[in-house]
């Protein structure tokens, strides 16, 4: 018998035969970036959000670890022991202490560099495939310690939902509030960006004569999330990172723009960019901005988007 994860279940049950696993895309409803810690890494404090932008991975019994993939950044994402998801396997098979073989296969939506947490979303999959395909026995709490020595979101993208994150954004907490779908159009632009960059620019911002203003806590954003009301979260969305995003690709501006004219409840760069997402009152809504967005052609593509998802889930 086929036995998986259940929808609110923290403990594993092993899987015989291949493991198909989906996970979200994240973008940041509050992103609060403190000064740089003698670790390299900033202090955050941030709102995570998964959305409705899914990667796949697929994970199979082999006898080496193998990656192949389709889709977003085929031909362009490299497929070696620098990729996430090689790594996150490896990881996972270093504290299990089990061989690390698995062919493994990625369908690719989430774009490559592009302020979604694409990479952090397929290793996030990769530690349920084979935690499942492996018979590890690890809690979510323990993949999630494993993610943590991977990137700052993993640990996000495997619980998913609405979560406060702390630290420089491994520590998660999720935030508790009355079940609400939050609408949401998201801006693809042609390119990334190197997110150490976009760091590295707000640095020099604040050390400049005229620095950004920095966002205070979390606080407004969190009280906005309870109250239900587009208008009200609309109004408490920010992003520390946005004036150094917009520096290093000042056509953003454009698009920014063109998504206020639109209609858009709020309009930001998503974690370092260059995605730019904005806020609907509701899936129509949501709808016509993005039609609108992509007849004034400034952007690769505008999708529609909805919000909460849950974290990386066998399907």
């Amino acid at each position: 018998m086929t036995e998986a994860w259940g929808p609110d279940d923290d403990e594993p049950r092993r899987h015989s035969g291949p493991v198909r696993i989906r996970v979200p895309a994240k973008i940041n409803l509050h992103l609060g970036v403190g000064p740089l810690r003698s670790d390299g890494y900033h202090e955050l404090n941030t709102v995570y959000h998964a959305i409705s932008l899914f990667d796949e991975l697929t994970a199979r019994q082999g006898d080496t670890l193998a990656l192949t993939m389709e889709g977003e950044g085929a031909g362009t994402l490299a497929l070696d022991e620098s990729n996430l998801i090689i790594r996150a396997a490896r990881a996972l098979a270093a504290r299990c202490r089990v061989p690390a073989h698995a062919r493994l296969h990625l369908r690719k939506s989430i774009p490559l560099a592009a302020g979604l947490a694409g990479g952090s979303a397929d290793a996030a999959a990769t530690l349920i495939a084979c935690d499942l395909l492996w018979g590890t026995g690890m809690s979510r709490d323990e993949l999630a310690e494993v993610g943590a020595s991977l990137g700052s979101d993993v640990p996000f993208l495997l619980h998913g939902g609405t979560a406060l994150g702390t630290g420089h954004g491994e520590s998660v907490s999720p935030i508790l509030a009355r079940p609400t779908t939050w609408h949401w159009v998201v801006a693809l632009a042609d390119g990334g960006l190197s997110t150490p960059e976009v760091y590295a620019k707000l640095d020099a911002l604040r050390e400049s004569p005229f620095p950004p203003k920095a966002l205070a806590g979390a606080d407004e954003l969190m009280g906005a999330l309870r109250q239900r009301d587009p208008a009200v979260l609309g109004a408490a969305l920010g992003n520390d990172l946005q004036p150094a995003t917009l520096a290093l690709r000042p056509d953003l501006a454009a698009v920014l723009d063109a998504g206020t004219e639109a209609g858009a409840l709020a309009a930001l760069v998503s974690g370092s960019g260059p995605t730019c997402v904005f806020l609907a009152a509701d899936a129509g809504h949501a709808e016509r901005m993005a039609a609108t967005l992509n007849d004034a052609g400034v952007c690769r593509d505008a999708l529609t988007a909805r919000g909460p998802m849950p974290g990386a889930r066998m399907v």
